[in-house]
């Protein structure tokens, strides 16, 4: 293949990171030899995320998928990030490099593919401590710090926050009619989530649930084992924190994600990425100082856990394709 049918092929394959409600707010501009990345800002959720931290994110693991779809090419590549002082839209600079790929990220590769974000009750078997290590080592390689929310307190207070942020975001004028412009998109449309992929809330919950409460869809909860109650779940929580706040933490936070998440479904582990606690502020700083008593800036929560048994495979999310993100050559 030629060099520019590398680079499209990559940036296709970026193109299925997560993102806030499926917004894909990202765009890019393939060169000789480099691409770029762009913040979509028409894309923004302005209740939802009023300061961009959501779509620094989901920018962060498009650019992080970029790099492990280039890896799997067998191309190496040197990443300028936020290049243009007078352009806060231009995110990355992707080079190529004459050598060979990132190893370490091209085995993440196969992930890319297969997954999903998953919103439904997890199984109530534990994820190994191994497991967790491997893809904290992951999110941490990629430029975050993955902080395990381990112990019935922590996990209590986290839920606590979560609850918080949920009330708080109900009331926030023009949240609601964003959650529902995002999960009731037209007829043929290539963004958003679809209600075939937002499950009921579980029944029976002993804690407030930590997965945002979207509009009633069509995916069906497993059905419970003999003994297990939906409060069995026995998902594992890890929050992304930086040391610094600034939208290169963010970027970075975004490309830890893209990294754990890969990571975890290499692993057969289902994953749901958690923005709604770091959207308010007020909840975001409980996070920080009462939950987790660190320095360090929460930027996102992971949900990680085995899929419950008799879990479906999960249908995958639409994407924009290829030429409706892509920028004029410059």
């Amino acid at each position: 293949m030629s060099q520019p049918d590398d680079l499209a092929g990559a940036v296709e394959r970026a193109l299925r990171a997560p993102s806030v409600h499926n917004t894909q707010p990202w765009l890019w501009r393939i060169g000789r030899g480099s691409v770029e990345l762009h913040a979509d800002w028409t894309r923004h959720l302005a209740a939802t995320d009023p300061d961009r931290r959501d779509l620094l994110l989901s920018c962060g693991a498009a650019l992080h998928h970029l790099l492990v779809a280039l890896a799997a090419r067998d191309i190496a590549a040197q990443v300028d990030r936020l290049p243009d002082p007078e352009n806060s839209g231009h995110l990355a600079t992707v080079v190529v490099q004459p050598c060979t790929g990132d190893p370490q990220d091209a085995a993440l590769a196969p992930g890319i593919e297969r997954r999903r974000t998953d919103r439904r009750r997890m199984s109530h078997r534990a994820v190994p401590s191994r497991h967790i290590r491997s893809v904290v080592e992951q999110g941490t390689r990629a430029g975050a710090i993955p902080v395990p929310v381990t112990g019935r307190a922590l996990r209590q207070r986290l839920s606590t926050a979560l609850a918080h942020a949920a009330h708080t975001q109900a009331q926030t004028p023009g949240y609601l009619a964003e959650l529902q412009s995002w999960t009731h998109r037209h007829a043929g449309a290539r963004d958003g989530i679809p209600l075939a992929n937002v499950p009921p809330h579980p029944v029976g919950l002993i804690e407030p649930s930590a997965l945002r409460n979207f509009p009633t869809g069509r995916l069906s909860q497993p059905s419970q084992l003999a003994g297990h109650g939906a409060a069995d779940d026995a998902a594992e929580f890890l929050v992304l924190v930086t040391h610094g706040d600034e939208p290169l933490d963010r970027l970075r936070a975004g490309e830890a994600m893209s990294a754990a998440l890969l990571a975890a479904t290499q692993l057969g582990l289902a994953t749901t990425p958690l923005s709604q606690a770091l959207e308010v502020d007020l909840t975001r700083q409980e996070l920080q100082h009462q939950v987790l008593h660190i320095p360090e800036h929460p930027q996102l929560i992971i949900r990680i856990g085995w899929p419950a048994t008799g879990a479906g495979e999960l249908p995958p999310t639409p994407r924009r394709d290829l030429r409706s993100v892509l920028l004029a050559p410059s």
